[in-house]
């Protein structure tokens, strides 16, 4: 007999949202596919100001807000209304978190701050995302994902070396923020499971930056040396690098010396190498890593870039091709791993949609809704959680303090 599926670990969980954008809403998505119901509340005006964001659009709806808000519902209140604030602090007193990424000191402004909700909810957990932080001289800067990979840099490692700095195409700085800010909302829940006490979180763009530094900052720290950029080359471990076979660009990493002689000699027939004083050892080799690079490269560029993976994975040492967004969206691994799946949005239809990384084994599986309307949930959640009569929320609505999206249609 099989067993019935466990809960997804953080089902029975409320967490209401307010953060607009992307770092925020990561951190949300990544909390709803655990099993927290992920409330998003949004300005009635126009709501998350990635719904605006309307190049590209699936039909007429910004596919940015799509890939980042399924799985969530949206009550749409104006916070600077006392009406709207009151509705507010109703749900916050049946809330378990509250997510926001205001500027520092908005809340507080919004009478919102978090001793105020802590009085509502003495068990609540308060996660503040910001561009800098609660302290320093940059309290009152705002934040944004490019400015967090200058400052930090970041951008100083990214590029040709011959070239100018450069930012990584995707939000990184976000996403990895997004992430740091669910873990310690996980973390921070189970205390208060044992012990019953809420807590702020604050987390910062900034300092999020910096830690993606990790070994390149520990260099620093220790030994004084400034790093620099070395593009695509690894800057520990050579051969480590993109070369280009016949048909395009792969990329391959020897990080440790058996993988290297196995390199030479099982896939590109060169065991001179190995007794060759620039390239014997992993030293040497990043002393001369142009020399060994062209070498490399007159070797690959003779065959096509499905020979030369196929004979390096043989050989035990890791290799990949450069595959376009496209490529990596519909290729087999991502098919087999059933990274992309099919949800449902209330007012366009099903649409694809990344799945979040982690997978729970015998576990329910995550609930295939898409992104809210703005607004779809006003009357439900008003209602059911913040516990308000049909006439309140009828009042609220028609003065303009709370929208309630019309069922089946884009909004």
């Amino acid at each position: 007999m099989t067993a019935a599926p466990l809960p997804l670990p953080l089902a029975g969980i409320t967490v209401l949202d307010l953060s607009r954008v992307l770092a925020g809403p990561y951190c949300g998505l990544v909390l709803a596919d655990m099993g927290a119901d992920v409330i998003k509340v949004e300005n009635p005006d126009g709501g998350d100001d990635s719904r605006s964001f309307s190049e590209p659009s699936f039909k007429g709806v910004s596919t940015y807000f799509l890939s980042i808000n399924r799985n969530k519902r949206s009550v749409a209140l104006d916070l600077k209304s006392p009406d709207g604030k009151a509705a507010f602090l109703k749900l916050v007193a049946g809330a378990d978190v509250v997510l926001e990424n205001f500027r520092t000191g908005v809340m507080e402004r919004l009478g919102l701050g978090y001793d105020t909700l802590k009085a509502v909810r003495p068990g609540l957990v308060h996660c503040s995302i910001s561009g800098y932080g609660r302290s320093g001289p940059n309290v009152e800067v705002p934040g944004y994902d490019p400015i967090a990979q200058a400052e930090s840099g970041l951008m100083s490692m990214i590029g040709d070396p011959a070239g100018s700095p450069m930012r990584v195409g995707p939000s990184v700085v976000d996403l990895v923020t997004g992430l740091y800010a669910a873990q310690a909302i996980a973390a921070a829940l189970r205390h208060v499971a044992v012990a019953g006490e809420g807590r702020m979180i604050e987390v910062a763009l900034h300092d999020t930056a910096l830690s993606m530094l990790a070994n390149y900052a520990g260099s620093y720290l220790t030994t004084g040396r400034n790093p620099t950029r070395t593009g695509n080359a690894n800057q520990v471990a050579q051969p480590a690098d993109v070369y280009t076979a016949a048909d395009g660009p792969f990329v391959l990493a020897c990080v440790t010396e058996a993988q290297y002689r196995k390199l030479c000699t099982d896939v590109i027939d060169r065991p001179d190498l190995l007794a060759d004083p620039r390239f014997a050892r992993n030293p040497d080799r990043l002393k001369n890593v142009r020399e060994l690079a062209a070498i490399l490269g007159a070797i690959f560029i003779a065959k096509p870039r499905d020979h030369w993976i196929a004979k390096i994975r043989a050989a035990g040492v890791p290799s990949g091709a450069v595959a376009t967004v496209a490529e990596a969206l519909s290729n087999d691994l991502a098919r087999e791993r059933d990274l992309v799946r099919e949800v449902v949005h209330t007012g366009i239809g099903p649409y694809a949609a990344l799945r979040t990384p982690a997978v729970l084994h015998e576990t329910a599986p995550v609930p295939a809704r898409g992104a809210p309307q703005l607004g779809e949930h006003t009357r439900d959640i008003l209602s059911g959680m913040g516990g308000l009569e049909d006439a309140d929320i009828d009042r609220l609505v028609t003065s303009g303090v709370a929208l309630q999206a019309p069922q089946g249609e884009p909004k």
